[in-house]
């Protein structure tokens, strides 16, 4: 015990002696029965302890014949201990110190070894965030790694994640370039006029999936569509090879927000959007195929009750596009979606779906086949009759679009 004492008090100063109290109803018994020690050092890395025991002769009425003596560990002469000062009261801060730049050398090589960890090839890298404004800037691009809870069961990204990919590259896109005000897209202008952007059509074209943990870059950029609305474009290319993947084109129109009814383009919107258009051609070219509406009672498959639920809402208050996407594979035949993946994709949104909508989601094969592919016609309409959207979409094999690489 007296050792450990003496170790503690290297680092921690022992509190001065007290003098001795005087005389009281209990004798002279002292107030300690050890004087204080103070540990010195030697060369050979041992320290010396010295206590002085001064027992009182009497404890209780009983005679104590211990005597007062000293305990030494080695021969060298006593010594009194010294005056305690502020100085010698503090602790041994060299120890202190030699603690601290242990902790930070041992972080300093965890840090190494994770930067060193991170540089395997074999290692996700985040490129959130990374997104930069090219060509004059006029076009935006933005690069995302491909999460895990983003793919399907065949490992591969959703055409639902490639949609959230189109759509969130397109608001960074407006907010980099100031037209992000309290809504998608909307100009000061806009915002005084109470006008929003609603999407009318959208064609995507796929090339090939990205897989879980590829990096892929997104250029995206505004044209013009028309006199009454605007377009905007999409490019998804493999960051590693520069393999174009997906191709997307789309067509937006103003709405009321407050009547809910298509607006035409007013001059003054026009003005503050049209700096940002790329006169350039769409990536992909418009045959001018329509979408013929067919009859629902020589449709194969029909999915019915179909509701929407809270989050499937934007911040425009209208079931997002991205979820029409799903109702449609809801219709869809189990044995395409297995052997089959979707290669392209033609949408005509109609009308909004509100919170109190009940969907249905008719399908019919088209029987004329182009190759080893499939072709399909969807109609999601109300339980009323009105139609919301019209859509075509073209199947393949699985795995047919691995070794179609488009370069650029």
């Amino acid at each position: 015990m007296v050792v450990a004492a003496a170790a503690s008090s290297a680092f921690f100063p022992v509190p001065a002696p007290r003098p001795t109290p005087k005389p009281g109803k209990f004798g002279n018994w002292p107030s300690s029965l050890s004087q204080p020690f103070k540990p010195k050092s030697n060369p050979n890395g041992r320290f010396q302890v010295k206590a002085n025991v001064s027992p009182h002769p009497k404890a209780n009425g009983s005679a104590v014949s211990l005597k007062s003596g000293s305990l030494n560990t080695l021969e060298d002469p006593p010594s009194s201990p010294p005056p305690r000062t502020f100085l010698n009261q503090l602790p041994d801060w060299s120890r202190l110190r030699t603690a601290i730049t242990t902790v930070f050398v041992a972080a300093e090589k965890q840090f190494t070894r994770l930067d060193r960890k991170s540089k395997r090839p074999d290692m996700l890298v985040d490129w959130f965030g990374s997104e930069t404004i090219v060509q004059d800037g006029l076009v935006f691009r933005e690069r995302f790694s491909i999460r895990s809870y983003e793919i399907g069961a065949d490992r591969t990204a959703s055409i639902e994640t490639l949609m959230n990919h189109l759509q969130d590259t397109s608001l960074n896109h407006c907010k980099s370039v100031g037209l992000l005000n309290d809504g998608f897209g909307r100009t000061p202008e806009m915002c005084t006029r109470d006008l929003i952007w609603v999407l009318t059509k959208m064609q995507i074209v796929v090339n090939r999936y990205p897989t879980w943990g590829d990096t892929v870059e997104i250029n995206s950029w505004f044209s013009q569509s028309g006199k009454i609305g605007m377009g905007r474009e999409w490019l998804i290319s493999d960051c590693n090879t520069g393999e174009i993947l997906v191709r997307a084109t789309s067509a937006w129109a103003m709405m009321n927000q407050k009547t809910r009814r298509f607006s035409k383009l007013p001059c003054e919107v026009r003005q503050e959007i049209a700096p940002h258009f790329v006169d350039a051609p769409p990536v992909i070219e418009d045959n001018d195929r329509k979408l013929h509406k067919f009859d629902v009672k020589t449709g194969d498959s029909i999915c019915k009750g179909l509701t929407p639920g809270w989050n499937d809402f934007d911040v425009n208050q209208h079931v997002s596009n991205v979820k029409y996407i799903g109702w449609i594979l809801e219709s869809m035949p189990t044995e395409v979606l297995e052997t089959q993946e979707l290669c392209s994709l033609t949408l005509e949104y109609r009308r909004e779906c509100g919170r109190e909508s009940v969907v249905e989601s008719v399908t019919s094969m088209n029987p004329s086949k182009v190759g080893d592919r499939s072709q399909y016609q969807h109609l999601l309409r109300l339980e009323d009759g009105a139609d919301i959207m019209k859509g075509r979409t073209e199947w393949r094999p699985k795995n047919a679009g691995t070794n179609r690489a488009i370069s650029t």
